[in-house]
């Protein structure tokens, strides 16, 4: 009976545990977007990428030229920076128009989630 018991105390004792790391992600995550991005666009921009041609993506919302950058952020978000890149191929690729993907500058789905969707264009999505 001891050793289920400690059992037991030990599955509450990682749970809570698990539950803490969950909420520091979360919040992670969400300083992250709140770091004046904003939505530009509920859906990817398909776009014809040059190998070794340098482009840069707009992480913060405001450009007028999405998905890529004008320099909006120097007034609108000055802590956001666009992403630099130079692709290795030529190719077709799905660039992020919601800004809150995990594998920048690329579309990774996210814009499909309900706080996206919710949000309204040019405001920070609320998680």
């Amino acid at each position: 009976m001891p050793a289920l018991r400690r059992t037991g105390l030990l599955l509450q004792s990682l749970a809570g545990s698990f539950a803490r790391l969950l909420r520091a992600q979360r919040r992670t995550y969400s300083a992250a977007l709140t770091a004046q991005s904003v939505v530009a666009a509920k859906h990817p921009f398909q776009v014809n990428l040059e190998a070794g041609k340098k482009y840069a993506w707009c992480a913060c919302g405001h450009s007028k030229n999405q998905p890529f950058c004008d320099g909006s952020h120097r007034k609108a978000a000055p802590k956001i920076s666009s992403l630099k890149f130079k692709p290795e191929e030529t190719k077709e690729a799905w660039l992020c128009g919601c800004k809150c993907t995990k594998n920048p500058p690329y579309c990774d789905g996210t814009h499909k989630e309900d706080f996206v969707q919710k949000a309204d264009l040019g405001c920070h999505p609320q998680l």
